[in-house]
Order: structure tokens, then C-alpha cells, then sequence
């Protein structure tokens, strides 16, 4: 046709369509996807950076001589340490985890690692799934993930349960990062479905954190365990953001950002009401902490932001092609800006209520000149309030 036409009618319309493509994908960044949520608490968001340092410290061999802790340690009691468990105690099963009992804090801690390349174990773990293999409570999940929190829930239920009898206001928590975060969702999962197993633990009592989360249930029981499950994603994380499966994501991990290019650009071409109709469709679970700390054409980090939300119309749906996409992945550094956004958040409280108390003692400047000029008195209610008492009354 364009030979007949004399005019490059084909590749014109191939041009623009790319174009267009390179248009909207380059302008999108991880800021839109949380744009219209709101700001997490400090209150709320501040076990977040205390946990990733506890996930952290699975990679320890041993807690009371650490060789990769933290700026400021991993703020953690090594005679809290219940117990922690390998490859070799797991044979596979699962990814080493630890149980931590944490006195400062109330806590019943279970932490699982994320994805070790060097263990064939993890990757079998994320290839036993196929789209809609395994459904549960009205819903779907990751099969294998599935099968991994069940096997540490029956390993440790016992002294769980004697811990949770034990220590009646502690609460207990699940938190895992990549792989370790979609275990964790689906101990939290599991341990509500079956609280008998754990002396019929009250669903308040239980909560999870899953950092960099894997796509591991389908957008039903994403919205249904919000009170109970939290997913913290860093910026650009890819992870949350493909919709491919992944065994197909870990199988091409050496052609990673290839597989993530062609994964875009397909996305592109979906309508999201298309992409969220498939009931199978899994998605990062429960309620949503979006840590933002980058800004379009600007350079540098900024002070970071946490945003939350429970979408119910689709979860970060789309990749950002960013050179951080891969790095934003990493527990290290989420722990870093999580414990900077907590930093922020508290400096911000400390000068509202620095403000707040000059404010109060201004007011009642105003108001002691206004009782002198008047010629009155002030005397002060039982519900604490001040009243301007004039003379001749």
C-alpha cells in the first residue's frame, strides 16, 4: 500500500503508534499510581521500618555477633530469639524464617526472607502455581506460597499457640519480604481461617506485613484481609506491578528488564477494566503503603511520602520503566526510606505542636488584654474552658 500510494502511509501509522506508546509510558510515573490516596500516620506506618530490620536479621548466622546489621543495629534482644529455621530444618519447603518474641513492643514475631537466586528450593516454590490452580475462601491464591505457610503454620503452631495462651495482649505478626512477603500473607491467611490451630486466636490480634509483595490473591480477598494484611511498596518496585506470573518472571530473571519492557508494552494496550475482570487475577494483598520519594524531571530523593489506600478497582497495574525498578526491590533500602519517612513524619508532628503551643499562648495573651481592657475577670469552667467575667454582671 505504501508503494501504491507513494506515501509510507504504514510505517507513519507505526511511528506515531510507538510514539504515543513512548509518550504515555515515560510519563508515567510511580507517583500516579497512589496520587489520589491518603497519607499513612506515623502511628500506623511504624512498625514498618522495625520489621524489615527483623527480616533482615534472618540473614544473620548468628544475632549476637552480626556481620550485616544496620545503621543503629537491628534493635533486637537476642535472648528474644526463639527460634530460627534453614534450609536445612525446611528441606526446601519453605524459605528460613525466624520467631522472634518482642517484649519492647508486644509483639509475637514470625520473619521470612525473601528469594535466595542461589536455592533451586525458592524457585520451586514459585512455579507451583498456574492461573486459578488453587482457590480458598471464596477466592484465589499462589498455590505454592500457599503450601509454604502451611507447612511453617504446622511446624510452629504448637509453640505458637503456647505464646499467644501465654502472652494474651501481645499481637502476632507475619512480615516477609518478595517471597518471604507472599508466605506472610498467606500465614496470615491461613492462621485467621484456622484460629483454632493457635488457641482460637481473635482476628484483632493477628496482623501481617508484607514488603515488596508478590501478587498472591485475587483482588476479593485483597480488599477482605485489609484489616489484617498491609503491603509496603517502595517507588518504582517492579514486583507488585507485573501482572505476569512468577515462575515466568524468576525463570527470566538474567533478561529481566527485556521481560519487563515487553510486559509494559503489552499492559499498554489493555484497558485496565479488561485487565481486572478476571476473577483469577492475583494482586498484592490487603491494605496498601506506597512510599514515594522520587518526582518527575526532578533529580535526587526528596523527603519521603507514605501513601495508603485499599484500591478496589486495580492495584498498581502498571509497570514504570525506571532504572530503579530492580533497586527500589531491595529490603535494604525500603528499611532506609521507611525509617526516613518516620524520621519525617515526627519531625513534622514536633513542629505542629511547637506551633500549636505558641498559638495556645497567644490566644490567651489576647484574651487576658481583652478581660484588662473590659475591666473584668477570668475564671476558668469545670470542663477547662476560660470565661471573661465583666464587672456589674
Amino acid at each position: 500500500m505504501s508503494i501504491i500510494c507513494g506515501i509510507p502511509l504504514l510505517e507513519c501509522v507505526y511511528c506515531l503508534a510507538c510514539a504515543r506508546w513512548a509518550w504515555k509510558r515515560c510519563l508515567h510515573t510511580a507517583g500516579h499510581d497512589s496520587e489520589t490516596w491518603g497519607l499513612a500516620t506515623a502511628e500506623e506506618f511504624e512498625p514498618v521500618p522495625r520489621l524489615c530490620r527483623y527480616i533482615l536479621a534472618v540473614y544473620e548466622d548468628d544475632l549476637r555477633h552480626p556481620l550485616w546489621e544496620p545503621p543503629g543495629g537491628y534493635g533486637m534482644k537476642p535472648d528474644g530469639l526463639i527460634l530460627k529455621r534453614t534450609y536445612e530444618d525446611t528441606r526446601g519447603t519453605a524459605p528460613p524464617y525466624i520467631l522472634y518474641l518482642d517484649h519492647d513492643h508486644a509483639d509475637i514475631v514470625i520473619a521470612v526472607r525473601g528469594l535466595n537466586l542461589a536455592k533451586e528450593s525458592d524457585y520451586a516454590v514459585l512455579m507451583d502455581n498456574k492461573l486459578g490452580k488453587r482457590k480458598i475462601d471464596g477466592g484465589y491464591v499462589h498455590n505454592g506460597l500457599l503450601k509454604a505457610a502451611g507447612w511453617v503454620l504446622d511446624a510452629e503452631c504448637d509453640i505458637l499457640k503456647e505464646l499467644v495462651d501465654q502472652y494474651p495482649n501481645y499481637t502476632l505478626t507475619f512480615a516477609g519480604h518478595s517471597l518471604g512477603s507472599g508466605v506472610a500473607a498467606m500465614l496470615a491467611l491461613v492462621a485467621v481461617l484456622h484460629h483454632d490451630k493457635l488457641g482460637n486466636i481473635d482476628r484483632r490480634r493477628i496482623r501481617c506485613y508484607a514488603v515488596a509483595p508478590a501478587r498472591c490473591m485475587s483482588l476479593n480477598l485483597a480488599v477482605r484481609y485489609a484489616d489484617v494484611i498491609n503491603s509496603v511498596v517502595l517507588q518504582d518496585d517492579f514486583l507488585p506491578r507485573t501482572s505476569t506470573p512468577l515462575e515466568d518472571i524468576f525463570k527470566s530473571l538474567f533478561c529481566l528488564p527485556c521481560l519487563l519492557c515487553l510486559r509494559c508494552m503489552r499492559d499498554t494496550c489493555i484497558p485496565d477494566e479488561k485487565m481486572i475482570k478476571d476473577p483469577r487475577r492475583l494482586y498484592a494483598p490487603g491494605r496498601l503503603y506506597h512510599i514515594v520519594e522520587r518526582k518527575l524531571f526532578r533529580l535526587g530523593r526528596f523527603p519521603p511520602v507514605v501513601r495508603t489506600a485499599v484500591p478496589v478497582d486495580g492495584r498498581f497495574e502498571h509497570i514504570v520503566l525506571s532504572c530503579n525498578a530492580i533497586s527500589d526491590h531491595s529490603i535494604i533500602w525500603i528499611e532506609r526510606e521507611a525509617q526516613k519517612a518516620m524520621d519525617v513524619s515526627f519531625q513534622s508532628l514536633s513542629i505542629k505542636l511547637i506551633f500549636s503551643g505558641q498559638f495556645s499562648q497567644t490566644i490567651s495573651c489576647f484574651i487576658f488584654l481583652a478581660c484588662w481592657l473590659l475591666g473584668g475577670s477570668i475564671c476558668c469552667s469545670e470542663s477547662g474552658k476560660l470565661l471573661l467575667i465583666r464587672k456589674g454582671c
